[in-house]
């Protein structure tokens, strides 16, 4: 199966270099370019990409609002942040508005051809050691959790499953949280879709935000 992919980058070098490798590889295909917001959301409509590999900031609307409206026109599609460390204040922005995760724009080429096939799979791109430190620098800017509206959704989650929660909230991978609990993989991994069907969540990365949106994960 082909992996459609439309590339959202107000540089035109970065569009042609990453269409470049994409189109190098025989499950992947560069479908559309966008040079803004606007044009991202509108290709993404008449498209449908499997992943949208969008930038934070480009001219009129920027990558944030995009990914939101993406998601709302498009909710097949999967979009893939591309931000540096100077911007995470945007990034966690981008995750909160539906992105399945987000990338350095100095990624490896091989890192970010593993990303993209891990979010084609409806899983999140963002390494653990990543999540972490990005969480640690936005962790002021999380809003505090949502009072009876927060408790009745956590009450829908068994003690195993908020077990499995707060693990991914702190940045652990499946197999992490499978050595902390002594779990099998396998285990965690069916933990964690029941948890992302009952709080009706996305994908990984957006049960990370919950877990501290809500205060089940608290710094250090």
């Amino acid at each position: 199966m082909t992996i459609r992919i439309l590339i959202a980058d107000d540089e035109a070098l970065l569009r042609m270099a990453f269409g470049t490798v994409l189109d190098a590889q025989p499950d992947m295909a560069a479908v559309g370019e966008a040079a803004d917001g606007a044009q991202a959301v509108r290709l993404a409509r008449e498209l449908r990409p499997d992943v949208v590999l969008m930038d934070v900031r480009m001219p009129g609307t920027d990558g944030i609002e995009a990914t939101r409206e993406v998601v709302r026109v498009s909710p097949r599609s999967r979009v893939l942040i591309l931000t540096t460390f100077d911007l995470d204040e945007y990034a966690f922005a981008g995750l909160h508005a539906g992105a399945s995760g987000f990338l350095l724009k100095n990624t490896r080429p091989e890192e970010l051809l593993t990303a993209i096939r891990s979010v084609a799979a409806g899983d999140a791109v963002v390494s653990p050691r990543i999540t972490r430190r990005l969480l640690e620098t936005l962790r002021p800017h999380i809003p505090d959790g949502r009072g009876a509206a927060r408790d009745d959704q956590l009450g829908r989650l068994s003690a195993r499953e908020r077990e499995v929660l707060v693990e991914v909230g702190r940045g652990l991978s499946n197999a992490e949280i499978a050595a902390t609990l002594y779990l099998a993989e396998a285990t965690v991994k069916s933990h964690l879709g029941r948890v992302l069907h009952k709080l009706e969540l996305r994908d990984r990365i957006q049960a990370v935000v919950f877990a501290h949106e809500n205060r089940l994960v608290h710094p250090g």
